[in-house]
């Protein structure tokens, strides 16, 4: 890995305040040969962490709902540190958590339901509990902002409109909304190379 590359990836590791990161092999083959998109991911990563419609416990938050989802380990760890330097508390974390979760159910259940398009599917009971969803620790905006966002990670259409009207509904921004998946969306190409 030349200097530019090295430094480029020395500076997200300290943004982020990642610990003893071995270098994966993906991030290997973009360095060797092209260091254009680290520094881009780098860009975005930094950029997605400070959007204007969204605190920074939120989108520490947020990352790491994304890194759960997506079974990163080292990215669950930084990003749940990250949180907490924020205030978030362990009933936050928690909760996080359990929306990761619940959502991978929906997600499954509805996307189902959406590509089948058969009344017998659509009309029978569910029998999914989600009374997390009622009364969340994160409150109700936020918690339905990151349903949304693991929704669209894990591409449930239906489960997508459903959260963004709820968002709306309960005086969430499209604003907010429109940031909350921009950053979804960096964190998960961060995962699928770091």
């Amino acid at each position: 890995m030349d200097t530019l590359q090295h430094e480029t990836l020395s500076s997200l590791l300290e943004e982020l305040k990642v610990a003893d990161y071995q270098p994966t092999a993906e991030v290997d083959k973009l360095a060797e040969v092209d260091h254009r998109y680290l520094r881009d991911l780098r860009i975005n990563v930094t950029n997605a962490l400070k959007y204007d419609n969204l605190s920074k416990k939120e989108s520490y938050l947020l990352a790491l709902a994304v890194a759960i989802n997506e079974k990163h380990a080292s990215l669950k760890t930084t990003f749940e540190a990250l949180a907490k330097g924020e205030g978030a508390t362990d009933a936050e974390l928690a909760e996080t958590i359990a929306c990761v979760s619940l959502l991978n159910v929906n997600n499954v259940f509805y996307r189902f339901r959406h590509f089948t398009k058969k009344e017998y599917y659509e009309q029978t009971p569910a029998g999914i509990k989600m009374s997390i969803m009622m009364n969340p620790v994160l409150g109700k905006e936020f918690f339905e902002l990151m349903s949304l966002g693991v929704s669209a990670l894990n591409g449930c259409e239906m489960c997508v409109n459903a959260h963004e009207e709820s968002i709306l509904k309960v005086g969430g921004s499209q604003a907010r909304i429109y940031d909350a998946v921009r950053l979804t969306a960096v964190m998960k190409g961060l995962t699928a190379i770091f």
